[in-house]
């Protein structure tokens, strides 16, 4: 092990051809030292070239060239990339439209769960999870591009006692870019001031094993040996430490460092609660649709339930469901917090007092297994099938995330977004909802532009799902995406059915609305 600058790792370290694996999610655990200094290497030497880059989670803050992985967004230095959310990386998605690079976009979950599988020396990850999505080798397999179907397969249909399980196929990692807290003489490094663990030990176990490299962004160099029991990196598999300066080594997007994400204070956490519910409470002066969602949904929560809320709309369902005096909810991230209060926005992933932080390849276990009572995710297009696109529209790349893996895992899973979408306005009055203006994109389509939650897949397993919006709630009963609720204030047939591209069951109860 040795301790250098982040210039001189990447000279000594990373070579042209190499597979690059980058730890981070969204704006935590980020390297940025390092990614700074590849940038930079590739600007002005050209070098090296043609990296393969692999990600878990979605990391960077969307703006060009921004940071996290978007940084690496050059072309000459990509030839491709395989990871699961591209959101926060606006000049990747370019290079991957435009052709530039292979683009492959596969599970968060499974993406973790491969580093594991790539340390043991396995021939890849088999799983349930993907089958009937765009992952699917009978779909699209996870290729997002002309140079991605040439470039070849990376997922592989296969049977297990006459059932069918995707094979995410193993391949060696040549670098790893890691990041941690403090580092000691060995090498040992400790993560006492990061808000996740994430999958820092696969992600070193695998490179190791596969011959490759390790290189630690850290924030210091302790004198003392580190307690054993705080060592997430064990020296022995450390190549080199490179000690970040301050602003590269920010706790998340949002924060240098907030001590709530690494404490556990019930009595903290209550007040924190009541703080925030107190601030959205005075600060409301006008009707707030995506509020109006959130407390519809708050009421498919149950006292004790373990919950997962995804990014964006579902974030605000604990306020709602705290004033509804549901108690003992289990509040979890895929990035491993469990209990506390999850953070939002560029500190996604985090959790304000949470009681347990787990590695995300654990959480993912948790998952995949069936372990969640309920998921709350967003709602860009459902069609015909009950299937859900989030993750490609035109010109427009997210990728899947964790969606796929919680989603078609929960025991309930409710889909949280607003009817139509672009100018959309509403007003609530007199216990009646009144669309001011349509929104200019239907959200119920005939055809998904890419399944990223299989509707027939949900059918077959019987999995509870609903679809709640502003004006009305449907569910998936059988296979079909029936009506089962109306807003007060809505017409049926002007404001719901004119609007979807596929027929509906209506099944709605005498009085014509459970709102």
């Amino acid at each position: 092990m040795e301790i250098i600058s982040a210039q001189a790792a990447i000279e000594k370290y990373v070579t042209s051809g190499a597979t690059l694996a980058v730890e981070g999610f969204i704006g935590l655990m980020k390297p940025e030292e390092l990614l700074i200094a590849l940038r930079e290497r590739f600007l002005k030497t050209g070098k090296p070239r043609d990296l393969t880059i692999v990600h878990c989670a979605g990391q960077g803050d969307g703006t060009s060239p921004g940071c996290g992985i978007n940084r690496l967004a050059l072309e000459g230095l990509v030839s491709r990339i395989i990871a699961s959310h591209f959101a926060m990386a606006p000049d990747m998605q370019r290079l991957i439209l435009e052709n530039k690079i292979a683009g492959y976009n596969l599970p968060q979950g499974v993406i973790s769960h491969l580093y594991r599988d790539i340390a043991q020396g396995l021939p890849g990850n088999v799983t349930h999870v993907g089958l009937g999505t765009f992952v699917d080798p009978e779909l699209q397999g996870g290729k997002l591009n002309e140079k991605a179907r040439q470039a070849g397969d990376l997922v592989e249909r296969i049977a297990i006692d006459g059932k069918p399980y995707l094979l995410y196929k193993a391949f060696p990692i040549d670098v790893v870019f890691l990041r941690a807290t403090s580092c000691d003489a060995k090498g040992n490094c400790s993560l006492e001031r990061e808000p996740v663990t994430l999958e820092v030990t696969a992600m070193a176990q695998a490179a190791k094993n596969s011959g490759g490299k390790v290189i630690v962004q850290v924030e210091r160099i302790s004198d003392a040996p580190l307690d054993p029991r705080s060592v997430k990196i064990p020296g022995c598999l450390v190549d080199a430490i490179v000690v970040a300066k301050p602003e590269n080594h920010r706790m998340t997007n949002d924060f240098d460092f907030n001590p709530e994400f690494i404490r556990g204070s019930r009595q903290e956490a209550v007040g924190s609660r009541q703080n925030s519910r107190n601030s959205q409470l005075t600060t409301r002066n006008s009707f707030d649709v995506r509020r109006f969602i959130c407390q519809r949904a708050a009421k498919e929560l149950t006292p004790g339930a373990v919950v997962n809320l995804g990014i964006g709309m579902p974030e605000g369902i604990s306020t709602p469901a705290a004033e509804l005096g549901i108690s003992d909810l289990v509040l979890t991230t895929e990035s491993g917090t469990i209990g506390g209060y999850p953070a939002s926005g560029g500190s996604f992933g985090a959790a304000a007092f949470p009681d347990c932080i787990l590695t995300q390849p654990e959480q993912f276990d948790f998952y995949d297994g069936g372990g969640l009572d309920i998921a709350f995710l967003g709602l860009a297009q459902v069609d015909r099938f009950g299937n859900v696109n989030v993750s490609k529209f035109g010109s427009k790349l997210a990728g899947c995330g964790g969606f796929i893996n919680i989603t078609q895992n929960a025991k309930r899973v409710v889909f949280c977004g607003t009817f139509t979408s672009g100018s959309l306005k509403v007003e609530f009055q007199d216990g009646r909802l009144k669309i001011l203006q349509e929104g200019k994109i239907k959200k119920f389509v005939r055809d998904v532009e890419q399944i990223t939650f299989s509707g027939r897949h949900a059918a077959e397993t019987k999995q509870d799902v609903m679809f709640i919006t502003e004006r009305a709630t449907f569910r998936l009963i059988d296979g079909v995406v029936t009506l089962t609720e109306l807003a007060p204030g809505v017409d049926l047939d002007r404001d719901v059915l004119s609007l979807i591209e596929f027929p509906v069951k209506v099944a709605l109860d005498k009085k014509g609305s459970c709102r």
